[in-house]
């Protein structure tokens, strides 16, 4: 896949997105129907709706490639594909079913088992950010879009983390020392890497507990940002 067709995949899905976050606060706004799952994570009606919404849209753009998503469990086992759509249909469910603001919408397409472009669309915050690929990397507010990768600067001498809990553990603030953090911000979703990418924050550290579908969308716009996404180790 070229740039140009990541690029018309990515921008035809704007819509489907922006649609979406309307109905997931639309469905919060009528009362939602909520469940726990098997892993003890909850799912409303409008987890599997806006799942409906994205995978049907995606499906008509490209039909040869699967669809991987946290809430259906069709290829979630097919360890053997290269190439697939990772789904989020919400992310930051708790904070989503709790009226709060920085749940997401994500979806990634997986390359060669790399992550080739994102989208992520945060409704509440009403924030939209995409990527295709490298320096390609933008937010699109009140219809204007901004390029991401020209944001960067490091005049800043504050260096700001964002992180999953108000209290961290320790081998999380030994990195934080490491790069000098001076204040750090509890944020949830993967909002975190959105606004990492917009230079609004640094860095973020976790340990490694999150799913796939909770980071692909979130690691292609960070890395066409000029970011990178490692483990403990920098690998």
């Amino acid at each position: 896949m070229n740039l140009n067709e990541a690029e018309n995949i990515v921008i035809s899905l704007i819509d489907t997105f922006k649609e979406a976050g309307k109905v997931s606060l639309g469905l919060r706004k009528k009362g939602l129907k909520t469940k726990i799952k098997a892993d003890n994570t909850p799912v409303t009606n409008a987890d599997i709706e806006v799942n409906n919404i994205l995978s049907n849209k995606i499906l008509s753009l490209t039909p040869n490639i699967p669809i991987v998503s946290e809430e259906n469990s069709a290829n979630k086992k097919n360890n053997k594909i290269k190439d697939f759509w990772l789904i989020d249909p919400i992310d930051g469910t708790n904070e989503y079913i709790n009226n709060k603001d920085e749940f997401t919408i994500n979806a990634a397409l997986i390359i060669n088992k790399k992550p080739a472009l994102g989208i992520i669309n945060a409704p509440e915050k009403k924030r939209l950010f995409y990527s295709y690929g490298p320096s390609n990397s933008f937010e699109l507010t009140n219809k204007e879009k901004i390029k991401l990768i020209d944001k960067k600067n490091n005049k800043n001498e504050i260096i700001k983390a964002v992180s999953y809990s108000n209290i961290l553990k320790p081998e999380i603030l030994n990195i934080h020392k490491k790069f000098n953090v001076n204040k750090y911000q509890k944020m949830k979703s993967s909002l975190k890497f959105c606004v990492i990418a917009a230079n609004e924050f640094d860095l973020y550290v976790a340990e490694p507990r999150a799913s796939e579908w909770d980071i692909a969308a979130g690691h292609a716009i960070l890395l066409h940002a000029g970011g990178e996404v490692t483990d403990f180790n920098d690998n």
